[in-house]
């Protein structure tokens, strides 16, 4: 039997230090390769599709391309569509080998647009309606958008996964344009063959919010997978890391990774965690992001001086680390040797740090809110991420007692199998079987195209 061919677009993945969508991207393609089909991957970068296939590799895979002011970006970008009234055309990138680069999530076709998002948010902007993009050759059989981008693929299934709906839910959260974004969100809902997401609560948001019928929208959750590299790590090498790169002692400090913006609950995390009066320092791990600077204020204002006596600031800054980045590698380590991971997030779609301590091993305190009590069961510690005063009895409790931990820490890697690869695999099987896809044979191997 002739495999499927199912794209997913490069909207993320072209990002340098990733986002919880970009991971999804790439889980969704290995999930793919390993159900039987042909993955390719349709990008939207600055290469233009040259004739000397040589120099199309090259361009394609060169991050110097010049950038170039936003106004005349969305002035060419109006040009490109009068020309092209009917459809962009994609390029197939050769992969050859003869250019080195950085990997690619796996595939068996590259194909581009040549910046093709921006250009979709222009002809958005201007028709209310998606941007189609032609094949030369037979277009994939579907194509999953992992994020609700305003494009389409002529000829193709197209099905998009809204991870969630939080400019809707939590405006204040986000720096959206949220007519635009709502706009955008009942285009797709529209139009699209099917609609993909990853927790129930989504779904219900998806449905209630976008007047769409319950039929066309499908839960799959997502994949959590992290290396056996780094999850049969010794104690000792664990230890090791965290305390040659940060100083830290293993089990002696909390951790909290992932984006400082307003949803993450940072600041009521930080106001918690000072109040418990815990002895082990608290790790913030994650890039500074829209609002920030609120979100972190505790750490740095001169009100709390009274709290210490040898200076202004000593307090918060010995208790508190913050760093903007961690490599994946040492991210494992600091996660698994953290006593506890706190994560009391406003909102999530999926909550893909969460069942990453999990699955770990390491005890969790987490929020009720949104898609994360159907996540962690009874495995997490959960607490009303806006009632402080919960919070820091969790985590005296955390702290304290030695018996909870050790229960988060057998009960967490349970919970989390059942978001295993092989489990994702039989939802997606069963989600795209909607749409008259038959599996073909689970196939863990590297594909014939680019790697991984």
């Amino acid at each position: 039997m002739k495999p499927t061919r199912i794209f997913v677009d490069g909207y993320n993945l072209t990002l340098e230090q990733g986002t919880g969508v970009a991971t999804y991207a790439r889980n969704l393609s290995r999930a793919l390769r390993g159900m039987g089909h042909d993955v390719g991957i349709l990008y939207g970068r600055r290469a233009g599709a040259s004739k000397d296939l040589l120099a199309r590799e090259i361009a394609f895979f060169d991050p110097a391309s010049k950038r170039v002011p936003k106004w005349l970006q969305t002035l060419r970008g109006y040009r490109r569509l009068a020309g092209h009234p009917f459809g962009q055309k994609a390029w197939r990138v050769p992969v050859t080998g003869a250019v080195i680069s950085q990997s690619l999530p796996v595939a068996d076709e590259i194909w581009n647009v040549r910046d093709l998002f921006p250009l979709a948010d222009t002809a958005f902007d201007a028709t209310g309606h998606r941007l189609p993009v032609k094949f030369p050759e037979p277009p994939p059989d579907i194509m999953h958008w992992t994020y609700p981008v305003p494009v389409s693929v002529k000829g193709a299934r197209n099905i998009y996964t809204l991870h969630d709906l939080v400019p809707l839910r939590l405006p204040f959260t986000t720096l959206d344009n949220k007519r635009r974004y709502l706009r955008l969100s009942r285009e797709i809902a529209a139009t699209a063959d099917l609609i993909v997401t990853v927790s129930e609560c989504s779904k219900r948001d998806i449905v209630e919010l976008l007047g769409i019928a319950e039929d066309r929208v499908v839960n799959t959750y997502q994949s959590v997978e992290i290396p056996e590299t780094y999850r049969t790590m010794s104690d000792a090498e664990v230890s090791g890391d965290i305390l040659g790169s940060f100083g830290l002692a293993s089990k002696g400090y909390y951790l909290f990774f992932g984006a400082i913006e307003p949803k993450k609950n940072v600041g009521r995390l930080i106001e918690a965690y000072l109040a418990s009066g815990v002895s082990a320092p608290l790790v913030i791990v994650g890039k500074k992001a829209w609002k920030s600077e609120g979100e972190l204020r505790l750490m740095f204002d001169d009100n709390i001086r009274y709290l210490v006596s040898d200076g202004p600031r000593t307090f918060t800054r010995n208790r508190i680390m913050l760093l903007d980045y961690a490599p994946f590698s040492l991210l494992m380590s600091l996660v698994r040797g953290a006593k506890a991971v706190l994560f009391p997030s406003l909102y999530e779609g999926f909550g893909l740090p969460v069942l990453e301590a999990m699955h770990l091993g390491t005890p969790v305190m987490t929020s009720t809110a949104a898609s994360l009590p159907e996540l962690v069961g009874d495995a997490a510690l959960t607490i009303d991420p806006y009632d402080v005063r919960g919070m820091v009895e969790a985590i005296r409790a955390l702290d304290s007692d030695a018996a909870l931990r050790q229960r988060l820490s057998q009960a967490g890697p349970v919970r989390a199998e059942m978001f295993s690869p092989e489990r994702y695999r039989e939802r997606l099987a069963a989600m795209y079987a909607r749409l008259g896809v038959t599996q073909i044979s689970p196939n863990e191997d590297s594909p014939t195209g680019a790697s991984s």
